[in-house]
C-alpha cells in the first residue's frame, strides 16, 4: 500500500492564463472528442514543457471540478482527459480570442480575487463591444 501525504504540497493558485492555455490546448486536439481517454504523465507530454509539474496538475483539476473538463478529477499525476464539456466550450469561446483575453485580464487585474463566472460575464461583455452588440 502506498500511502501519499498531501500535507507536503505547495500552496497552489489558480491561474487564468495557464486555464486558458489548458482549454485552448484540449479544444485544439481533435482526438480529445470524448471517444477516448488521454493519460498525461509529465507537463511535456501534456504540451506544456515549460510549467510546474504541481502547477499544471492543479489548475487541471480545477477545469475539472469547475465542469468545464471531462476527466480525472485530481490535482496528481497521471492527469486523464476526455474532452471539454458544453461548459468548457462556451467559456473557452468567450476568452480565446487573444486581444479579449488581454482586455478581459486588464480588468480584472487590481481585484484581488475574482470569480469564474465574473471572468466570464467581462468575456464575454468586451467579446460583445468587439461585435458592436453592446
Amino acid at each position: 500500500m502506498q500511502v501519499l501525504d498531501l500535507r507536503t504540497r505547495i500552496e497552489m493558485k489558480r491561474d487564468m492564463d495557464l486555464i486558458r492555455e489548458i482549454l485552448i490546448s484540449i479544444e485544439d486536439n481533435p482526438q480529445m472528442d470524448g471517444t477516448r481517454e488521454f493519460y498525461f504523465s509529465t507537463p511535456e507530454e501534456m504540451g506544456f514543457p515549460n510549467q510546474s509539474a504541481d502547477e499544471l496538475a492543479y489548475n487541471y483539476s480545477l477545469l475539472v471540478e469547475a465542469g468545464f473538463v471531462d476527466g480525472g478529477n485530481t490535482a496528481f499525476w497521471p492527469l486523464v482527459v476526455r474532452r471539454l464539456t458544453w461548459k468548457g466550450h462556451e467559456f473557452l469561446a468567450s476568452i480565446k480570442d487573444k486581444g479579449i483575453w488581454e482586455k478581459t485580464k486588464a480588468r480584472i487585474k487590481d481585484l484581488p480575487g475574482v470569480t469564474l463566472a465574473v471572468v466570464a460575464a467581462i468575456a464575454e461583455s468586451e467579446l460583445k463591444k468587439y461585435l458592436g452588440l453592446k
